[in-house]
């Protein structure tokens, strides 16, 4: 007998992999930065958001066995009960030191703060206005907020300076979110821009830098370092791209921050990052600061793609290559790993419906000569 759970999970499932669109796991074993084993062959990953190469750096390795040893292998418990280990206030001290801000606040995930995040300042009578291109947790924090939450059209600021206008008025509170590097695209939010009209119209103003930090803007400060006059009330960023480890934060002044580790739920309710991930966030932070040179190569070689295929000039280590059809996606990518490069299909609903896409993320650690394979590669699959 079929119970009905598994009835409706079953017709779910074979009609998304009618359409093209199931999505399983694979499992992949990451050799360095830039080489994976995915079904028993060793390929070049195009897809990993290890931008600086640093998951796999001698010292963020050993920052992270020697946390263990001193402080165990997880936190034991929420930060405002027994899980706020010592690293973890050295390591906010640091991120807000270099976002410029007063204090930090670090969460589990990027997913976790940016659903916190929204709920915490916004409620019912508020309103949220979210650029349309912007990651699921930003609109997964405004829904659960309470508050009217409109899309504005993407980094379109006449459309949110029109919505703004009309529905300021009747709410309490109005906070404006966007991404600052887009993650499927690659390109940047006017920040600057943003941040004058929401001045304009008492609006506060999340950016979420999950792609920027590290690799963007002056130092690798992210949208931060690019836009360096904007005001950012709420700086959000993660520790698993650039820094190359897990977990996030978001950098505000002192009492936004202290109403943060207070109210937000996914943060009060859920286990403190493990002693391991803030010590490799640290290490991380010293190579940054200490190697400009790596901070710049993901952008130079995403560059150097873009160069090659003519395409318009990366402004972040993202470069999409838009098929459109799921099953057109999913044939290119089986193409270049026929060639030893993996590049996995990003399909709907995380990009919207016929532009499914090869999302390339290039990395510190790409050699060129392999870059210009990809761009042999993809050449054929450009849209003429």
């Amino acid at each position: 007998m079929t119970d009905t759970l598994t009835a409706f999970a079953r017709a779910k499932t074979d009609r998304l992999d009618a359409e093209r669109l199931l999505r399983t796991l694979i499992p992949t074993r990451r050799l360095d930065g830039v080489r994976v084993e995915r079904g028993g062959r060793r390929l070049i990953s195009f897809s990993c958001n290890d931008y600086l190469g640093l998951t796999h750096h001698p010292a963020v390795k050993a920052a992270a066995k020697a946390a263990i040893e001193v402080h165990g292998a997880g936190a034991g418990a929420s930060r405002l009960v027994t899980g706020d280990t010592p690293l973890v206030s050295e390591l906010e001290r640091r991120l807000a030191a270099k976002k410029g801000a007063e204090a930090a606040c670090v969460f589990g995930s990027g997913y976790l703060a940016n659903a916190g995040i929204v709920p915490t300042f916004a409620g019912p009578g508020d309103l949220v206005l979210v650029d349309e291109l912007a990651h699921s947790c930003i609109w997964a924090g405004a829904k659960l907020s309470g508050a009217q939450v409109l899309a504005f059209r993407h980094n379109d600021l006449a459309d949110l300076e029109s919505k703004l206008a009309a529905a300021r008025a009747g709410a309490r509170h109005a906070l404006v979110a966007t991404d600052g590097v887009f993650s499927m695209d690659g390109d940047i939010a006017p920040v600057g821009d943003l941040s004058r009209l929401c001045r304009a119209h008492d609006a506060w103003l999340l950016v979420d830098d999950a792609h920027g930090f590290g690799v963007v803007g002056e130092g690798g400060l992210g949208v931060r370092g690019l836009f360096p006059d904007a005001r950012i009330d709420l700086q959000m960023g993660t520790l698993s791209k650039a820094l190359g480890g897990y977990g996030a934060y978001v950098c505000a002044t002192a009492p936004v921050i202290a109403l943060l580790k207070s109210r937000a739920r996914t943060f009060v309710y859920t286990t403190g990052l493990p002693p391991a991930n803030v010590a490799a966030a640290l290490a991380a932070l010293d190579v940054i600061e200490a190697e400009p040179e790596r901070v710049a190569a993901p952008l130079a070689k995403a560059r150097r793609l873009t160069r090659a295929l003519n395409l318009p000039e990366a402004r972040s280590a993202i470069v999409p290559i838009v098929i459109g059809p799921a099953a057109k996606a999913l044939e290119a990518a089986a193409a270049l790993e026929a060639q030893g490069l993996l590049a996995v299909p990003i399909r709907p609903p995380t990009v919207p419906d016929g532009t499914a896409r090869l999302r390339l993320a290039f990395t510190a650690g790409h050699p060129d000569e392999a870059v210009d394979r990809l761009a042999a590669a993809v050449r054929p699959w450009l849209a003429p």
